[in-house]
């Protein structure tokens, strides 16, 4: 079973690229952020087209995120995190595809630090933490997937130094990202490749690319029922550097049925 994420960076303009991508790969679940559509304009007609069933949160302009499953329909369970609003920002859904419960996220940026985005997100990822402990507890396969806007460590971004004061770099994130592994959270990128540089994301600008001046945000987050049956994870680099793409890649991890 393979499971995927994809921040597309815009469903509609990006949409073949994303069905060349599903019908290349064929993952079997597809976690996919930054929409940038309201909800009556997603493309559930394509993806149905291509074999894909899908629940999705939409929000006009910005952030939005949405489940696939491949011959099928996701299973709902949840759409925002516990305590928000049905008006909060469309960044979290969750649904059961073939007996693994996946989670969809689009973390806040939070940019710059010291505002009120950022405490927005420290907010936000208190919100999620809370509902992944409830998740780690329940035994079961779980799989959070998505844009965590988290890097967790040097190794993680191409020239550390010149990141220190981003908010994807601070030491509260790093901390609660590392706290979710000790808690029995497994990294699957970091289970494939344990010391190798290997990123997700590689900004618009400077040739950045072709540099693999990268950093890796996007991540599957595995609860130890699902880490037991780790098979293989990777990142679809090749996706990142075709006609109009979004800045990052297409992660994703394969599972034993």
């Amino acid at each position: 079973m393979r499971i995927a994420t994809f921040n597309v960076n815009g469903v509609t303009g990006r949409l073949p690229l994303v069905l060349d991508w599903l019908a290349e790969t064929q993952p079997d679940a597809v976690c996919l952020q930054e929409l940038k559509a309201p909800d009556e304009r997603f493309p559930a007609g394509a993806f149905e087209k291509a074999g894909y069933g899908a629940i999705w949160l939409g929000q006009k302009s910005w952030n939005g995120v949405a489940l696939l499953a491949r011959g099928t329909a996701p299973i709902e369970t949840r759409r925002n995190l516990p305590g928000e609003l049905a008006s909060a920002q469309a960044r979290y859904i969750e649904g059961a595809v073939s007996g693994v419960l996946v989670g969809c996220l689009y973390a806040p940026n939070g940019n710059p630090t010291g505002s009120e985005k950022y405490a927005a997100k420290l907010a936000w990822y208190e919100r999620f933490m809370a509902r992944a402990d409830e998740l780690l507890g329940s035994g079961q396969p779980v799989v959070l997937a998505g844009d965590y806007n988290i890097i967790p460590t040097d190794a993680d971004v191409y020239v550390p130094d010149r990141w220190r004061d981003d908010a994807l770099f601070q030491p509260a994130l790093k901390q609660g990202f590392a706290a979710m592994i000790e808690a029995g959270w497994v990294d699957a990128l970091r289970r494939r490749y344990p010391d190798e540089t290997v990123y997700t994301f590689w900004k618009h600008w400077r040739n950045a690319f072709a540099r693999d001046a990268g950093l890796r945000i996007d991540h599957l987050l595995l609860s130890p029922a699902a880490a037991q049956r780790f098979v293989d994870a990777g990142v679809d680099r090749d996706f990142r550097g075709r006609e109009k793409p979004s800045d990052h890649g297409p992660v994703w991890v394969e599972l034993k049925p």
